[in-house]
């Protein structure tokens, strides 16, 4: 039976209730911290490079290589944030092959929680890229008239990441739970192969398009 992370309430910090999502998220993040940590210990430019660095190198590569790609602009302005949003829904991905774990990117919450951090870093980096007034022009272009619907299409395309994201992870999970029921000894390995590889394509995804929204400005967009 699938439940609303959001309204489980696990225990009490401070006085304060903490809920399902908000503790997959620390553990989610706590792994992600961790394993950065490992991962780039004792890193070096010359010799006695360790497998470990080469393939923390080629994932940064390929995160830069996909949003030079789609930005046409110098990577390294977007990777951070990027990077951690990818990572994050990766890792929730792969933890959800411990059988108690719930991806916290199964609840509405985190999601449009990205989806809210995506909306922001649009004019973040559309002023950054642009300038304020190149900026602001666009949501009156061709006419001021279209102002409204510039503005309403930039929160609605924004907060469709979080629906999506949502709407793939949840179902993911109600499939899994539904055919776990029928087969329990026959489907699980082969269902989270399954849901690893579908979640990581969602994490690919959820990324690529927040690229297309927070590089859509560029300055010789109003040369």
């Amino acid at each position: 039976m699938i439940q609303d992370l959001d309204s489980n309430i696990l225990f009490s910090l401070f006085g304060l209730p903490v809920n399902s999502t908000l503790f997959y998220t620390w553990i989610a993040m706590l792994s992600i911290t961790l394993l950065s940590i490992w991962a780039t210990h004792n890193l070096t430019s010359i010799k006695g490079i360790t497998k470990r660095q080469v393939v923390v190198e080629m994932i940064v590569t390929a995160l830069c290589g996909q949003i030079h790609d789609v930005s046409n602009d110098r990577p390294h302005k977007y990777i951070s944030l990027i990077g951690t949003l990818f990572l994050f829904i990766a890792m929730s991905n792969f933890l959800s092959i411990i059988p108690w774990f719930d991806p916290p990117t199964a609840s509405l919450s985190t999601t449009a929680a990205f989806a809210s951090v995506v909306f922001f870093a649009i004019p973040y980096f559309g002023i950054k890229n642009a300038g304020v007034k190149k900026y602001f022009k666009k949501f009156i272009d061709p006419t001021p008239i279209m102002l409204p619907l510039n503005l309403l299409s930039d929160f609605s395309s924004t907060f469709a990441l979080a629906f999506r994201l949502y709407g793939n992870m949840l179902s993911g999970i109600v499939i899994a739970t539904s055919l776990m029921m029928l087969a329990p000894f026959v489907i699980p390995v082969p269902l989270q192969l399954l849901g690893l590889l579908t979640g990581t394509i969602q994490a690919y995804i959820f990324a690529l398009l927040a690229i297309v929204y927070v590089s859509a400005v560029a300055p010789e967009d109003f040369d």
